[in-house]
């Protein structure tokens, strides 16, 4: 598939006058694919809102190059063509939500009021189209920023934390909504510390720290090799102590004879279970899941920073 979005050895640099020159996107390789929606994700100040200023043509790169939509980053025409939609925007409060399309499509020469209530009712806001921006709830004001970055039709959507801060209602709601964008062919790049809903909508994804990408690619190849559950009951703090030396990867919790072991996938199940029953424990389950996103995550933000250059 065609590049929605290339980076090649990007590079943001700043001077600091206790640390010198500071790199805070370093030589970032970043490929997102047209109709896919993805996660770019990384611990606050690990450089992602530097990478969405540089792709936006809000600030210009200290090195290397990038290109959206096939033009090069900085180029005025690709802003016609896509949106951004802040973590936090901002509204006139005494606005209703039609007048806030009216207002913002002014900015593009759109006129079209049939534009304006069809995306109303496209992201259910039709039956509010009269209430002011200061009535609207969190997930109200989320959908509108949805709606207005709709408006030029763009082929590339940029989400900074498009569900923080939303009720469980208002996730499904945006969630649904960012699916739907993907299925009309659109991409969709998201920023989010949200990692569950990341995981749940998200084609493939990046993992930057410390100006880096440290992780990339498909979350099903990303998040392969699970772990096993093992519950069993009966058992001492004695078993449980040696069970968490013998498997130096795994999580063991004991509490009043249950010991429960979180161990990785490729560690052999049978040998664990033969243990518990030769210490007379009694197996309660044995229960695989998959790898999940928040544990990978954790995993690469938790490098120390000389391991990540």
């Amino acid at each position: 598939m065609a590049a929605a979005i290339e980076t090649r050895n990007l590079t943001k640099t700043y001077k600091s006058k206790l640390r010198g020159n500071v790199n805070v996107v370093d030589n970032l390789n970043l490929e997102v694919e047209e109709g896919e929606i993805f996660g770019f994700l990384g611990p606050n100040g690990a450089g992602k809102t530097t990478t969405i200023k540089m792709l936006l043509g809000i600030i210009y790169p200290t090195g290397g190059e990038g290109y959206v939509l096939g033009k090069e980053i900085g180029d005025m025409d690709v802003h016609k063509i896509i949106s951004y939609l802040p973590e936090r925007p901002y509204y006139y409060e005494h606005m209703t939500g039609l007048e806030i399309l009216r207002f913002y499509g002014s900015l593009f020469g759109i006129k079209d009021e049939s534009k304006f209530h069809a995306l109303l009712d496209k992201v259910n806001l039709a039956a509010d189209k009269s209430k002011t921006i200061n009535q609207f709830s969190k997930g109200m004001q989320q959908r509108i920023g949805l709606a207005q970055s709709l408006l030029n039709d763009p082929k590339l959507l940029f989400l900074d934390e498009p569900t923080g801060g939303l009720d469980p209602i208002a996730h499904i709601e945006i969630r649904d909504l960012i699916l739907q964008f993907r299925d009309e062919g659109r991409t969709v790049f998201i920023s989010s510390h949200e990692l569950s809903e990341v995981e749940r909508i998200c084609d493939r994804v990046a993992i930057i720290n410390f100006g880096k990408i440290e992780r990339q690619g498909k979350l099903d190849d990303l998040l392969r090799g699970g772990r096993n559950e093992i519950v069993a009951d009966g058992l001492t703090r004695e078993f449980a102590d040696q069970v968490q030396a013998d498997l130096k990867d795994s999580i063991v919790s004991f509490n009043a004879g249950r010991l429960i072991v979180d161990a990785p996938e490729d560690n052999n199940v049978n040998t664990i279970i033969d243990s518990v029953r030769s210490a007379k424990g009694s197996l309660v389950s044995v229960t695989p899941r998959r790898r999940r996103l928040e544990d990978l995550f954790i995993e690469t933000v938790n490098k120390p920073k000389e391991e990540s250059k």
